[in-house]
Order: structure tokens, then C-alpha cells, then sequence
């Protein structure tokens, strides 16, 4: 009875120490074991792409490109527009400091 009380159920038990080269060497093996592993698992899914597919890619990119000429010319009509409009304002008011200097 002694020797059940003695022995407790959570208590830890002592490992062994492991060799270094046996660590570094089981660590290999898993790394090994990962890499093969998605290896396996990306290979089925490289298939040959179908002619709709890079269709739509294509027709994509073109959409793109010619919504990025749109949105430049965009930007530089309002750019132009606030420039002109700009300058309509300082040539306003050169016409009034005219205007008033004189008087």
C-alpha cells in the first residue's frame, strides 16, 4: 500500500537524453517528408489551362489596359481644368487690382 501511495499517477517521467545528431537527423528526415508531401500534393493540380481560359485572361488584360488609358486621361482633363480654371481666377483678379489701383 505504501508503494501505491508513493508512486504518484502525475508525476513525470525521466527521458533520456538524445544525441544532437540524432535530433538533427530526425529533423531532416521531417523536413524531407513535408517537402515530398507538397510536392505530391500540387503536382495533379498543374493542369493544361483551356483556350476559354486564357481567353478571358486576355480579355481581361486588354479591359484593364484601356481602363488605364481612360483614368489617365481622366486625370489630366481635370488636371488641365483646374489649371485653366486657375488661371482664369488670377487673370480676374490682376483685372481687378487694375481696376482698383486706379481708383
Amino acid at each position: 500500500m505504501a508503494t501505491i501511495l508513493s508512486r504518484r499517477s502525475h508525476a513525470y517521467t525521466k527521458m533520456e537524453m538524445e544525441d544532437p545528431e540524432e535530433v538533427k537527423h530526425r529533423r531532416a528526415q521531417f523536413l524531407i517528408y513535408k517537402l515530398l508531401q507538397q510536392a505530391a500534393d500540387s503536382s495533379p493540380r498543374r493542369r493544361k489551362r483551356s483556350w476559354l481560359r486564357i481567353r478571358m485572361f486576355r480579355l481581361k488584360v486588354k479591359i484593364g489596359k484601356r481602363l488605364k488609358k481612360l483614368r489617365k486621361g481622366l486625370v489630366l482633363s481635370v488636371g488641365a481644368a483646374k489649371a485653366s480654371g486657375h488661371k482664369q481666377v488670377i487673370r480676374h483678379m490682376k483685372t481687378w487690382k487694375r481696376l482698383f489701383a486706379l481708383v
